[in-house]
C-alpha cells in the first residue's frame, strides 16, 4: 500500500499547488461549460475521502462534518468562501492524507461496508477504497486544471 499512499500524497500536493496558486476569485468562479468551480473540486476530494474510507468502515470522520455535508457528491459549489476557509482546506489536504496513512498502519479499518461506485467499481475493503480514492482525486485534479485553463481563456 506504500505506493498508493505515495500516489495520494502526490495528488494532494498537486491539488494544494492549484489551491495556493489560483486567485480567490478564480477558485470560486464557475467556468462556462462546468457545473462547479476549482474550490469545490478540491474540497470534494477531502469530503469524499472521508466518506469512502471512514464512513464506509464505520469510523468517525477525521474532519468537521461541515466539509462532508457541504462538498459531498450532489452538492452545489459554495460561492461565498472566506480566505481562512481556503487556508483550512489547504491544511486538510495534507493532514487528512497523513492521518489516513497512520490510521491504516494502526489497523483502524477492520470492517468495511461494500459499496459500488458510480464508476461501476465495487469497493470491498479499505484497500479498494484507498486505491479508488486516488483515481477519484486524480479525476478532480484534472477537472480543476481544465477549469483553470478555461478561466485563463486557453483552448483545450
Amino acid at each position: 500500500m506504500n505506493t498508493h499512499f505515495q500516489n495520494h500524497r502526490a495528488v494532494r500536493k498537486n491539488l494544494l499547488n492549484i489551491l495556493q496558486n489560483t486567485s480567490h476569485k478564480d477558485l470560486l468562479t464557475i467556468p462556462d461549460g462546468f457545473n462547479n468551480n476549482i474550490y469545490w473540486n478540491i474540497a470534494h476530494c477531502v469530503a469524499t475521502q472521508q466518506l469512502l474510507c471512514y464512513y464506509l468502515s464505520g469510523n468517525p470522520f477525521r474532519i468537521d462534518k461541515y466539509w462532508v455535508d457541504t462538498y459531498k457528491k450532489g452538492t452545489l459549489p459554495n460561492l461565498d468562501v472566506s480566505e481562512s476557509e481556503v487556508e483550512d482546506l489547504g491544511f486538510l489536504l495534507i493532514e487528512t492524507s497523513k492521518i489516513l496513512m497512520k490510521d491504516y498502519d494502526d489497523d483502524f479499518f477492520p470492517d468495511y461496508t461494500a459499496y459500488s461506485t458510480s464508476f461501476g467499481i465495487d469497493l470491498k475493503n479499505i484497500q479498494d477504497a484507498i486505491i479508488f480514492n486516488n483515481m477519484h482525486e486524480s479525476l478532480h485534479f484534472g477537472y480543476a486544471m481544465a477549469q483553470k485553463r478555461a478561466l485563463a481563456g486557453e483552448q483545450f
